[in-house]
């Protein structure tokens, strides 16, 4: 009865711990793969058939001499094993006695940025990678700012491969104030800097004793205390409807992702687009009902009253409500073979909502190598710039420093449905003055639509504005 009573308990301890996702960036060979592998490795994470594989692949298609390819743990696509490159990224998931983990290996390529741009958008902690022989470069200073972009606020710098320069101290002092020169002009606050060997496993997973001037912690002992909680936005209750479920007469919930924000039972909430208000009845899980909800929870919300609610649409509190609008100013990914076409118009997804959008305006260009501003010509691939979007349904959002969940989208090239690019909205711009209109407009007059029709064609219009069609009425 005791170890039964000993496993419950720990299989419920092990629910309870916290989850890290974080990214690794970096130049070509500098040891990306090769650092998450050996994290694995050393923190004994794996499986006696997959030390098997690693140990035969690594005599087969290895590039690391005599040592185990710990690469070739991250690196499964064939054409990455041939060339000893990331390509895509890849997703290792493994946990310890006080945190789980969600590690994603991003390439190195400049021409796989975007890429990297997918594999941090969720990302709370981001190691940049610098192999001490080179220092601070080019792709070093890209995928920074590039995480400050994304609004990363923990940075790890792993000055890689120390054991070909002999661990010297200086070397690595040198890298270290070069990098903060660099941060320090982004505005990012959290570094911290490890002097690294992942070939060896030198301060991965223990101290190494080539080390003695190195006083802080071995990379996972920071990574499992480093604290998140605070990342997350607890002020701002967002709650973007993504189904409404109706499984009989008696209830009808909204069911969603808290993108931000905490609500509790009995809260005064107000739905937009309509601004109706109501108060919550209930906050329903599988598991049975909750006082509270907060990120990154998935629940089911009743309300006291009956307000047509539908997809898309939000529910927020009253006394603080986002940004309403259809024209903003972002910063904007271009993730596209295709260059940018100014004419086109784009879906746009947003949470849970997809409208018709188009780029009315570019502003700017970042040259991410120097960080200067230049002219505003079309994006090619990767390139990354600031412009303003006009969208043919209103959404609700906040900027992208404060509420990353609701400051975050997506356009999609309504052709080939690639991903087109990726943006973070700075802030609403006036659309008082604004003469392109996206909607289309269906004159109930000219048509000769009287009374006793309009409501029928205000649930047609509101159908259809449920599927990505606005469209604009007058009476």
């Amino acid at each position: 009865m005791d170890k039964k009573l000993d496993i419950k308990a720990y299989l419920d301890a092990d629910e309870q711990k916290d989850l890290l996702r974080l990214l690794t960036a970096g130049s070509v060979d500098d040891g990306k793969s090769t650092l998450i592998g050996r994290l694995l490795f050393d923190s004994k994470k794996l499986y006696d058939d997959q030390l098997t594989a690693l140990e035969r692949d690594s005599k087969r298609v290895g590039n690391a001499g005599d040592h185990i390819d710990y690469a070739l743990l991250l690196d499964g696509l064939k054409a990455e094993r041939e060339e000893g490159i990331t390509i895509d990224v890849a997703y290792r998931y493994f946990s310890t006695n006080r945190r789980k983990f969600i590690i994603a290996d991003t390439p190195g390529h400049e021409q796989y940025t975007r890429n990297m741009i997918t594999g941090g958008s969720t990302a709370n902690l981001a190691i940049i990678l610098v192999d001490c022989r080179t220092g601070v470069i080019t792709q070093t200073r890209r995928h920074t700012y590039l995480v400050s972009l994304l609004g990363i606020k923990h940075i790890v710098l792993a000055v890689n491969k120390m054991d070909l320069v002999g661990f010297d101290q200086k070397v690595f002092s040198d890298i270290v104030a070069d990098y903060r020169q660099l941060t320090d002009q982004l505005g990012i606050e959290d570094v911290t800097c490890f002097p690294l060997s992942a070939l060896d496993g030198d301060n991965v997973v223990e101290k190494s004793e080539r080390t003695p001037w190195y006083e802080g912690p071995a990379l996972l002992d920071f990574l499992e205390t480093v604290p998140i909680h605070a990342d997350r936005n607890f002020d701002d209750f967002r709650y973007p409807v993504q189904y409404v479920l109706r499984p009989n007469l008696d209830f009808r919930g909204f069911c969603g992702k808290v993108a931000s924000g905490i609500l509790r039972k009995g809260d005064e909430v107000m739905a937009l687009p309509s601004m109706k208000r109501s108060h919550v009845k209930s906050i329903v899980t599988y598991d049975g009902e909750l006082q509270e909800a907060f990120p990154p929870q998935s629940v089911t919300i009743t309300l006291e009253d009956e307000i047509d609610i539908s997809r898309g649409e939000m529910i927020v509190h009253p006394d603080n409500v986002p940004n309403i609008g259809r024209h903003f100013t972002t910063m904007l990914v271009w993730m596209d073979e295709e260059p940018m076409d100014t004419a086109k118009q784009f879906f746009l997804k947003h949470n849970t909502n997809t409208t018709r959008a188009t780029i009315a305006a570019i502003r700017h260009r970042v040259d991410v190598n120097t960080l200067e501003k230049k002219e505003g010509k079309p994006f090619q691939l990767n390139e990354i710039g600031q412009v303003d979007i006009l969208t043919a349904k209103t959404l609700f959002f906040d900027a992208y420093a404060t509420n990353r969940q609701t400051g975050a989208f997506i356009l999609i090239d309504p052709i080939t449905n690639n991903t087109s690019a990726v943006g973070m909205i700075i802030a609403p711009l006036d659309e008082s003055a604004l003469e392109n209109d996206l909607l289309p407009t269906l004159d109930l007059k000219k048509l000769g639509i009287g009374e006793v029709h309009y409501d029928a064609i205000e649930t047609a219009v509101k159908e259809l504005a449920r599927q990505g069609l606005e469209v604009k009425v007058i009476k």
